[in-house]
């Protein structure tokens, strides 16, 4: 069967140039048997040659379209899968020179995009794992952190308030020193005070268990903006429930993301956006920072490849467009399968 294609593309060309060897050899007969005379006349020569060019070209013309067209549309549905769209197929003709090759990309298609929901159904059942056997430990540990803080900065904020309680006696020695020693003592406090809420607000666990991803970053997204002394603009448009595991791996990227801008970008302002397009999920962190070049990325720096990592468990990608005094954009893209194509996979796998 793939010769017998081959053959035939290959006839089906030869066809165009056998039409277009009879078309002029047809016009070359009919020349020399009725217009012999005229040959001898330059103006007709000339025209002669101009109708079998244009002949020529209309059926060269013909047979280039068709097949383009056939080129072309492999192209887009190329395209389309390079894009996400794993479930690309091309539409396929009873008789087509193309079949074989139409045949060879569907099936490659079918079976990239088994794979890569293989991949993000491993990932996530990775990361749903990794959660389980971690989150009691990370929680615990930053519950206790935050409780050691706070009983050590409660201690600070004790001994100031013993020393200003001991200004009287200061009043009486040297009243002088009382004022400016006074300022101090309320600076230092007010101080701590401020420390000891930014640092317990950090520590503080923020837990995705019994509520979705959006209703977590509308309670957790605004107050982090006002901690850092940022313009927050939160925008999640989820319509579907997605999982549990592209939902976790989503939440630890923007805490990684917005890390990296409130330490390296010196911005004003950031933008989250989290939608649903037909084929992924994408997630967006955009800020007015200062920017930077991919040459000026330190080695030791491991916060993009940390969200590159994250996306791709879950067969995914990350892009990150930056310009120096321009800010940062970076866009996550997960894809997403529907419930038929997860149980078809699954049957697959099950066989």
């Amino acid at each position: 069967m793939y010769k017998f294609r081959i053959f035939n593309m290959k006839w089906q060309l030869l066809n165009y140039f056998i039409i277009s060897g009879l078309l002029t050899v047809s016009s070359m007969y009919i020349v020399l048997e009725h217009y012999r005379e005229k040959l001898d006349y330059w103006e007709f020569r000339m025209w002669l040659v101009i109708i079998l060019f244009t002949v020529c070209l209309i059926v060269g013309y013909f047979a280039t379209r068709r097949w383009q067209r056939k080129v072309d549309e492999l192209h887009v549905a190329m395209l389309e899968l390079s894009k996400g769209n794993f479930s690309a197929r091309i539409e396929m003709e009873p008789i087509e020179p193309f079949l074989y090759l139409y045949d060879a990309f569907n099936n490659m298609a079918a079976q990239v995009e088994e794979r890569v929901h293989l991949l993000q159904k491993l990932g996530e059942a990775e990361a749903i794992r990794d959660q389980e056997l971690t989150e009691n430990a990370v929680m615990e540990e930053r519950r206790r952190l935050a409780r050691d803080l706070h009983d050590t900065v409660s201690q600070e904020l004790f001994a100031i308030h013993m020393s200003a309680s001991a200004l009287p006696k200061v009043l009486e020695r040297n009243p002088g020193a009382a004022p400016g020693m006074m300022d101090q003592l309320i600076q230092m406090s007010h101080h701590a005070q401020k420390q000891m809420r930014g640092l317990i607000s950090q520590l503080r666990p923020i837990e995705l268990k019994d509520s979705s991803l959006q209703e977590a970053l509308e309670k957790w997204f605004p107050e982090y903006c006002r901690t850092h002394e940022l313009q927050g603009q939160l925008e999640v448009s989820l319509p579907e429930t997605i999982s549990e595991a592209i939902e976790h791996q989503f939440f630890l990227i923007i805490q990684e993301g917005l890390a990296n801008v409130v330490k390296h970008a010196s911005a004003k302002e950031v933008r989250l956006t989290i939608f649903e397009g037909e084929h992924q999920y994408v997630l967006q962190i955009q800020d007015d920072g200062q920017g930077f070049e991919r040459r000026d990325i330190p080695s030791a720096s491991h916060g993009l490849s940390t969200m590159r990592e994250r996306a791709q468990k879950l067969g995914g990608e990350v892009t990150i467009d930056s310009k120096v005094g321009s800010g940062t954009r970076i866009r996550v893209r997960i894809p997403k399968f529907s419930s038929a194509q997860a149980q078809s996979s699954q049957g697959g796998n099950n066989e």
